[in-house]
């Protein structure tokens, strides 16, 4: 039988900053009866710049023996693909073992680079207010302050905000997780017509089918009841801004002005609370090994701790 190596016309991307709302949204897209999705689909798209001959190709196969969200996938690696080919086959994968004739996926970083694959690719992008954001991502041990907690948020923003110039209005569609938390069903509702399907009850009855809890408002504006007033401030100063282009208000505090010695004191402290993160979540030993690992440079030791490390987090996951 002849290999079907045709790439997807276009598919469709939920991009946006990690905790920003790209988990539930996925989860409520997937348990649509004619959708599914893949997660954290980086894998795709992370080397790009890099994939310029087999030999890289097989760097690229090595990198993913060791990719903790690629594993378990479960996918296959058919190295008779080229790059473009392999990468779009994992979604086809995901769309033929779950029966379903539209796949997605989440991509937070890296999401121009997806053009270059799907130049007809759709964009579902969520934006969620950047303070809730600093606080996630210290929770998640990412940063060590809100100065540097919006940091990927910065980043996502200004990447959409570079491509979706880029993009047709036919082929991009903008939510909020305030209004998808808020008003789920009529946010649902328009990316079903974005998508061409018809909305689904089943999108918001998956708390039975999965670990997610169903939306809460009480996850809207945590950084009222979570933040200090000087961290408030201290975020504000660097994204208040981008904030209020938006749609968000500010807090209505007075700015402060962040010199280069507290930003730079603030650099320090995020490093020292991210260090601290990693060492009790690892541990000692492999805190150490995986710093070795990485400055010597030696391959079997680092893909020895990588798998260890993953292992750790897979099991924190469940």
């Amino acid at each position: 039988m002849e290999k079907d190596t045709q790439l997807l016309s276009d598919p469709i991307f939920l991009v946006g900053a990690e905790r920003s709302g790209t988990t539930v949204l996925r989860v409520m897209l997937k348990h649509h009866p004619q959708i599914t999705w893949c997660n954290e689909f980086e894998y795709a798209v992370d080397l790009i710049p890099n994939i310029k001959s087999l030999a890289s190709l097989n760097k690229y196969y090595e990198w993913l023996e060791t990719h903790r969200i690629f594993q378990a996938t479960g996918f296959t690696i058919d190295r008779t693909l080229n790059y473009e080919e392999l990468v779009n086959s994992f979604l086809c994968q995901k769309r033929d073992r779950d029966g379903k004739p539209i796949v997605g996926a989440t991509v937070h970083r890296h999401f121009d680079r997806l053009l270059q694959i799907w130049p007809n690719a759709r964009f579902i992008h969520i934006i969620r207010d950047g303070r809730d954001v600093a606080c996630s991502c210290i929770s998640m041990g990412w940063a060590g302050n809100v100065w540097t907690g919006v940091n990927r948020w910065i980043e996502a923003e200004q990447l959409w905000g570079k491509i979706s110039k880029k993009i047709p209005l036919q082929r991009r569609i903008e939510v909020t997780y305030e209004g998808l938390i808020a008003e789920p069903v009529q946010t649902l509702t328009r990316l079903c017509d974005f998508i061409g399907v018809s909305y689904d009850p089943g999108m918001i009855n998956y708390k039975d089918t999965s670990t997610y809890d169903l939306p809460d408002p009480k996850f809207i504006q945590q950084w009222r009841r979570k933040l200090s007033e000087y961290e408030v401030q201290l975020v504000e100063s660097r994204i208040g801004q981008m904030l209020v282009e938006r749609g968000y208000e500010l807090s209505g505090l007075a700015p402060i002005t962040v010199t280069p010695i507290i930003a730079q004191r603030l650099r320090l402290q995020d490093w020292w609370y991210r260090a601290q993160f990693r060492l009790q979540h690892y541990g000692l030993s492999l805190f150490v090994s995986d710093y070795l690992s990485r400055k010597i440079g030696l391959v079997p030791w680092q893909k020895s701790v990588r798998l260890k490390l993953n292992a750790i987090e897979t099991a924190h996951l469940k």
